[in-house]
Formats: structure tokens, C-alpha cells, sequence
């Protein structure tokens, strides 16, 4: 597979009006306590039922013989925050670790770790790059992220982290976050990104506290799901171009923006089984493609009964329109039963007592 982004805690140290998912947030005593405790509890899991091999097939980068070249793929670890001191030991860094020793001798797998930015110390850098990092990715570079709101604060943000990431041997990477391609650069890199005017997440996913606090400004000429690290390709996990979500839960979604459900769950199936399964059906195959708006035809959803509902009103008043919003109706008013027989199938031809 080439991509999988993995959720690994909800815990983060900031609460940011623009994030996509309510649960990335401060948490406190047994709070704190639970999500960590429940992030270590099921990393094992989860990776136990990630793909044999991370890498995948390029037909667009043939062999000589014409045949696709093998390419080693990507993990990007994510929160919350991956480097908060509650998790970085007990969780961030027994990931890193389970899944070297997991792909080692199975072609490799590069290892991304996105963080805001504002936690990262040489030392911290030392000990990432100690177990196998490919890249950091400081992903809080905007206006949204309080302290560093404004042109200079950011050069200046970015100016202090480049310095401590050269002095550990690191360079920048060649190409920017939507390009499908970056990972296939030689390491250690770092990049930075932020949700700026402009950019693949600039519009603002209509999601968690950005919907509650009205700031997406996605048309119904946005369309996520075709981009990178929307659903576009998710099923073909054997080729270039899949990429999947996975949360601290097990969960698994098509896209970074997460469907209203989840398509499985990586504490009792292996995600193969789970794409595997999917593929041919023809939501799951409309949201491979691209085409949210095709997802519901075979179940009395036509184009224009999923474009009805992909407007709505925000929290905030104002009238809305994309096609997240028809694909999250879909999946609430249809595909609880659909998803529910897939996992029963699955149990049943596993072998395994629902």
C-alpha cells in the first residue's frame, strides 16, 4: 500500500477553531489517562492488521521490461499531538518501533511524524531520527495556530525549526504536502504546511469544530474526495495512489475528512480484507473514483437526490453547499445496514462468532 495516515491519540495540546475532529484537544488527569491508555492498548492491534508489505506498484514508473516498479511506501503518524510528553514514550515512540521491526524484512517503510511544530527540541529530533524517521512534518503553519498568526511570526517559526532540523543532518523536502509523490525522496526530511489560503486543506474541511465554528468555505466545486487523501484510489491498495485513515479506535475511513462511518475496524479484521471486501461495490467504488455524488444510485440515491443533500445551513446561519455534506446524509441514512452485512460477511467467512 502506498499511504495509510494513522491517528494514533486524540490527546493534543491545543484546540484550534479550524481542526477537523472535536476530540484533538487538551485533556486532563483521568481524562488524559483514558485516551492514552486506550491509544497503547490498541496500537498492537492495529498494526498487527496492517498490510504484509508497505510497499506498492507504479505503473506510471515502469521497469524497462514494462512491467510497474515496487516502491517502498508510507506511514504518517499523526494526533492530537505526536510528540506531547503523555504519548510520545508511552505511544508515539512504540509505533515508530512496532512498525520498523514489522516491514524491516519486508521491503521497508518510510515513517512520517506530523506534529504542530512548537514541541520539537534537538533532542526530540535526535530521538526520532534514532528509530528510523523519514520525515517530520510541521503541519501548524497558518493563521489558525495560536502565537504564530502573521507572515513574520511564521518566518520566524519556521526559520527556528529549519536551524534545529539542518543541525540534526535533516534537509527540506523537494516537493510540497499535495503532491502524491513526496515520499519517494531520500531522508531524513521536513516540510511544513498549514491550512493557507490557497492550499489542498485551505478551504477548510467542513468538519469538528471549523463546521461548528462556520469557517469552511468549500463549494460544491470542491470536491475532496478527488484530491489526495480523499477516497480517490483508497480500494486499490496494491498500486500507486491509495491512501487510508486510521483512528486511535481502529477505525478505518477512505479519506483524511472520515466519512460519517467508518468502513471497518482494525482491532478484528486486517485492513486488506476489509478494502478487499469493499471493492466492486458501487458506493465504495464511486468514492474510489472520485464521484461522491454516484455513491448512493444502486440504493435509490440518484445524482440529483445526493446533490439535494449535499446543501445544508451552518451552525452559524449561513447557507452551505459540497459534496462532503451529501456523502455524510448518505452514510447516516443508508449505509449503517450496508456496512453492518459487510462486517457480518467478513466474520462469517473468517470464521469468527459476531
Amino acid at each position: 500500500m502506498e499511504s495509510i495516515y494513522f491517528v494514533m491519540a486524540w490527546a493534543c495540546h491545543r484546540k484550534c477553531v479550524h481542526c477537523y475532529e472535536e476530540r484533538f484537544r487538551p485533556y486532563t488527569r483521568g481524562a488524559l489517562e483514558r485516551v492514552v491508555a486506550e491509544a497503547e492498548a490498541n496500537f498492537p492491534r492495529i498494526i498487527a492488521n496492517l498490510p504484509e508489505r508497505m510497499t506498492y506498484l507504479d505503473p506510471d514508473d515502469p521497469l524497462p521490461n514494462g512491467s510497474p516498479r515496487e516502491k517502498i511506501g508510507r506511514i504518517i503518524l499523526s494526533g492530537g499531538e505526536a510528540l506531547l510528553d503523555a504519548t510520545r514514550e508511552r505511544v508515539t515512540y512504540r509505533v515508530i518501533d512496532a512498525l520498523r521491526d514489522k516491514y524491516a524484512d519486508q521491503g521497508g517503510v518510510r515513517i512520517a511524524v506530523q506534529t504542530t511544530g512548537d514541541l520539537v527540541t534537538p533532542a526530540i529530533i535526535g530521538e526520532l531520527l534514532a528509530r528510523g524517521v523519514w520525515m517530520i512534518s510541521v503541519a501548524g503553519v497558518d493563521d489558525f495556530h495560536v502565537g504564530i498568526a502573521g507572515a513574520e511570526k511564521q518566518a520566524e517559526y519556521k526559520a527556528r525549526l529549519t536551524g534545529m532540523f539542518s543541525a540534526a543532518g535533516m534537509r527540506p523536502s523537494g516537493h510540497a504536502s499535495p503532491v502524491r509523490a513526496w515520499h519517494e525522496e531520500a531522508g531524513p526530511v521536513f516540510n511544513f504546511f498549514g491550512a493557507t489560503e490557497g492550499t489542498w486543506i485551505g478551504k477548510i474541511w467542513p468538519r469538528g469544530r471549523a463546521w461548528q465554528n462556520g469557517l469552511s468555505t468549500a463549494t460544491m466545486a470542491d470536491n475532496f474526495c478527488a484530491r489526495w487523501s480523499g477516497g480517490l484510489n483508497f480500494l486499490n491498495h496494491p498500486y500507486a495512489g491509495s491512501e487510508v485513515s486510521i483512528e486511535p479506535d481502529g477505525s478505518v475511513y477512505p479519506c483524511c475528512v472520515k466519512t460519517a462511518r467508518p468502513l471497518g475496524s482494525l482491532l478484528e479484521e486486517k485492513l486488506v480484507d476489509i478494502l478487499d471486501d469493499l471493492a466492486g461495490d458501487p458506493v465504495f467504488e464511486a468514492i474510489n473514483a472520485g464521484k461522491p455524488e454516484r455513491m448512493g444510485i444502486a440504493h435509490g440515491w440518484p445524482v440529483e437526490r445526493f446533490l439535494a443533500a449535499s446543501q445544508t445551513t451552518t451552525p452559524k446561519g449561513t447557507d452551505y453547499a459540497n459534496l462532503c455534506i451529501g456523502c455524510d446524509a448518505f452514510h447516516r441514512d443508508v449505509l449503517g445496514p450496508v456496512l453492518a452485512a459487510a462486517r457480518t460477511r467478513r466474520m462469517d467467512r473468517a470464521g469468527i462468532e459476531v
